[in-house]
């Protein structure tokens, strides 16, 4: 049954609803795999991310982080016998890299776990996503990036859409005529269970060009 979790960012913790609906999915706590968002940092361990977790009363036998120290077929290991898979938050296009280049998309796509992104690890969970300046990366021209494809949408995670639904709405416009598209800001999550999606918190839907608030499921 595959379990997937597209959250924003959570600047406490997981609300009680979402707590709740992890706690009944994430039954086998063996062992959690973090990937990095920036694997060439060290520091960057996933501790807020797991702080979450335990908050939430989830704790595993073992924690792994992915990075440049771990070699890839060992990082491909760990994937394997992961009962939870966290892609951490930060910088997306590091970390879309960086699955490329240890080629972990296929034994995360194979995989039994659960399988979490907050934030650049939900982006890139999804099929494709936009990197555009408006949202805030560095570059000149907008493109299309392909993610992990975990599921046949695009994600817009931890973006202040209240204050620029029109820009979003335009800015995706065009990717939103070829997959649907769901945006959400801080304190959200869109859990996909099967073929059931549900949203917490604000998530807009953007599909051939139009925007619509999804009421929250969770």
């Amino acid at each position: 049954m595959k379990t997937h979790y597209y959250l924003g960012w959570f600047n406490n913790f997981f609300p009680e609803n979402l707590s709740r609906v992890l706690l009944e999915d994430i039954t086998d706590r063996k062992s959690l795999a973090m990937i990095s968002s920036n694997p060439s940092i060290y520091e960057d361990d996933g501790s807020t991310e797991r702080s979450w977790l335990e908050q939430a009363g989830i704790m595993f036998d073992e924690y792994h982080l992915i990075n440049y120290r771990v070699q890839k077929e060992e990082a491909k290991t760990i994937i394997k016998n992961a009962s939870v898979i966290f892609l951490l938050g930060g910088d997306t296009l590091k970390q879309n890299g960086f699955l490329m280049e240890y080629d972990l998309s296929d034994s995360i796509k194979k995989s039994s776990a659960v399988v979490m992104g907050a934030s650049a690890g939900a982006i890139n969970m999804s099929a494709k996503w936009l990197c555009s300046k408006n949202f805030g990366y560095k570059v000149e021209a907008s493109s299309v990036y392909d993610g992990i494809g975990l599921d046949n949408f695009s994600i817009l995670s931890h973006f202040d859409l209240e204050n620029n639904i029109a820009l979003v709405q335009k800015e995706l416009s065009l990717l939103s005529e070829e997959l649907n598209i769901y945006a959400s800001n801080k304190d959200c999550a869109v859990r996909v269970k099967e073929d059931k999606i549900d949203v917490l918190g604000n998530v807009y839907l953007i599909s051939y060009s139009k925007i619509q608030k999804l009421d929250e499921t969770l």
